[in-house]
């Protein structure tokens, strides 16, 4: 490193450091942005974002080295900083990981504390407990065997990760004779209240719902609702990501294969299917792969995007009353495989991570309209998988 870079990298980093001692004026943030690292990523990059311009900074505060660390997330008191290591057949590493890290509260840089094994391979999402005890991580796993398997993973109070704790197994759908042969579970999300977990099971085509009551069971928290075991989805159509509308009344879940939003109802750990929205134009010809999905800060909005041929982050109004969606408008990314975004703490700004064309596209956030606007940065960056704030939704 030059010391041209290094003046520029100490220089963030003091920047970084306003929103982490609570400075109403900062406008310079730490953003943490995982990857795939089959080519020159290396792992974990942490930068800066000028929500003032819309910029990420060109050089990086800190690189961590770590295989495939394809999804992250916070625990609740943000002191700690949990990656899945999406590790699989022909890769270097061919175990599935799952590794911690501390945040620096200045810096916002990270220090690793341990990693456990997933018990599967390709661990391609995790969230936290609200209760900041337990990782629930999806095992995708491309391959049939073993097939795709919900673990729950301990976390003590210094966000050391113990051993797998639990494992969920599912029966695929088959109704895809390549995709579905085997589950393939996407994503595990805590409800609103805590109570129940969400299981989205591509390979199945179904939501699994779990209880979670790690008080009489610390060691297996999870048991299947006795109410709602599952929601049985459109064969094919292989439910991806789930979120909760502000009010926690609704659920929206993307639904991969079928690159539509489905419509939840939402009352005590039980979804009741109200509709399917579409992501892409009536008269759309190409493919449709829909991916990610997040509430808009201000809770008005709900985005989602598109990849296969559509590579579009579509927004939708959310009726205030009931939860419905409303189409606002469609943009593109500019990039192919929008595999996940976010909001900049501002709300001004849309950071996307287009995987297939490494790079991550800057995008203008009208609050008003919830419409994107002109693209204020393209950063090149190797197979960037996702993007986060300490405080994106």
């Amino acid at each position: 490193m030059t010391k041209t870079t290094s003046q520029r990298a100490a220089a963030l980093c003091m920047l970084a450091t306003l929103p982490f001692a609570g400075m109403a004026a900062a406008q310079t943030y730490p953003l943490w942005i995982g990857s795939y690292t089959a080519g020159p990523s290396e792992g974990i990059y942490v930068h800066s974002f000028d929500s003032q311009h819309g910029t990420i900074s060109s050089e990086p505060l800190q690189v961590v080295k770590t295989e495939n660390p394809s999804w992250l997330a916070f625990s609740p008191d943000r002191k700690y900083l949990f990656a899945v290591n999406e590790n699989g057949l022909g890769q270097r590493d061919i175990i599935g990981r799952v590794t911690s890290f501390r945040v620096d509260p200045a810096k916002g840089t990270l220090e690793k504390i341990n990693e456990v094994k997933s018990l599967g391979t390709e661990p391609a999402h995790l969230s936290v407990s609200a209760d900041g005890t337990h990782l629930f991580v999806s095992n995708y796993s491309v391959e049939a065997d073993p097939g795709g398997t919900l673990v729950v993973i301990p976390v003590d109070p210094e966000g050391r990760l113990h051993p797998v704790s639990q494992v969920k197994t599912h029966r695929a759908s088959q109704a895809h004779p390549e995709r579905q042969q085997s589950p393939h579970v996407h994503s595990a999300v805590e409800s609103p209240d805590g109570r129940y977990v969400f299981a989205q099971d591509l390979g199945a085509d179904k939501i699994y719902i779990y209880r979670y009551d790690p008080a009489a069971h610390p060691e297996h928290p999870l048991s299947a609702s006795k109410e709602q075991p599952f929601v049985q989805l459109p064969a094919g159509s292989g439910p991806r990501h789930l979120v909760f509308s502000p009010s926690g009344r609704q659920a929206y879940v993307t639904l991969e294969m079928q690159g539509t939003i489905a419509v939840f109802d939402h009352a005590d750990g039980k979804l009741t299917l109200r509709r399917t929205v579409p992501l892409a134009a009536e008269d759309f010809k190409g493919q449709n792969k829909a991916a990610a999905l997040h509430v808009s800060p201000d809770g008005r909005f709900l985005y989602a995007t598109n990849r296969g041929t559509a590579n579009q982050l579509v927004v939708f109004r959310i009726d205030p009353d009931n939860g419905d969606l409303s189409l606002v408008s469609r943009h593109s990314v500019e990039g192919e495989e929008p595999r996940e975004f976010t909001f900049d703490p501002s709300g001004r700004f849309i950071l996307v991570a287009n995987q297939n064309s490494n790079a991550i596209v800057v995008m203008e956030r009208d609050p008003a309209t919830g419409q994107a606007g002109r693209i204020t940065q393209t950063l090149p960056f190797p197979s960037p998988s996702d993007v986060k704030f300490t405080t994106s939704p």
